[in-house]
């Protein structure tokens, strides 16, 4: 990419890596205690452009925070010395509160921190998607097609439809259509996990935007 792109992310070194998989003796998971899941990639124009392996890391995070939202609450429910084992927590009820102090610490330490690295890798490849990209291998093909195009000579009365020309999509422009439909994938997501930890968790009644805008506020001022 040019001077104008985008500079690489350095690689996240927040908890953001890491999913509650184990349950301690404490209420809420400490990072010894959680499974890591593969760290994801140093962010660059490539791991954008690379709808894949975008699309797996955002699979990744979220069937690993958000869809065991309920056996991860369970789990704080119930501490155990024994290790996480979510077919016993599907099987264990789930009329019981909890209490609010454990939920916040776990949100805070695990949840939001997950839904703030998927948000950083939505805004690092929007920007992307928006600046300039001289290294895209097909934009030499788009120029020869648009000559092709400019050159011809167009007969409607012989056919109607000969007039119609459809550009190879640069890269770019399929790049911010994902990240449009990822986006919306995400605000359906957290408001189904949010929803969860509203039932679940005593005196929890904000929205999740109000809740992350709180949170990413305190985390500001604790590095103050």
């Amino acid at each position: 990419m040019s001077s104008a792109s985008p500079p690489a992310s350095p690689p996240a070194t927040t908890k953001s890596g890491w999913f509650f998989a184990q349950r301690s003796s404490s209420p809420t998971p400490s990072p010894q205690k959680m499974s890591q899941i593969p760290e994801r990639s140093r962010l660059t124009p490539q791991f954008c452009f690379s709808s894949g392996t975008l699309r797996d890391f955002l699979r990744l995070s979220r069937s690993s925070f958000d869809d065991p939202i309920s056996q991860n609450l369970n789990a704080l429910l119930t501490p155990s010395q024994k290790g996480f084992d979510p077919d016993s927590t599907s099987r264990r009820t789930t009329s019981r509160s909890i209490g609010r102090p454990a939920c916040r610490s776990y949100c805070e330490s695990v949840l939001f921190p997950a839904w703030q690295a998927r948000t950083e890798v939505l805004d690092y490849c929007a920007l992307v998607a928006t600046s300039p990209d001289p290294d895209d291998p097909e934009a030499a093909i788009r120029d020869v097609e648009k000559q092709k195009d400019r050159e011809r000579v167009v007969d409607e009365r012989l056919d109607p439809y000969s007039g119609r020309f459809f550009p190879r999509e640069a890269r770019t422009q399929a790049l911010a259509m994902l990240i449009r439909q990822e986006r919306d994938v995400e605000r359906i997501v957290r408001t189904q996990t949010w929803n969860v930890v509203r039932q679940r968790c005593a005196a929890v009644g904000e929205d999740f935007e109000d809740a992350v805008k709180r949170w990413r506020a305190s985390d500001i001022d604790r590095r103050s």
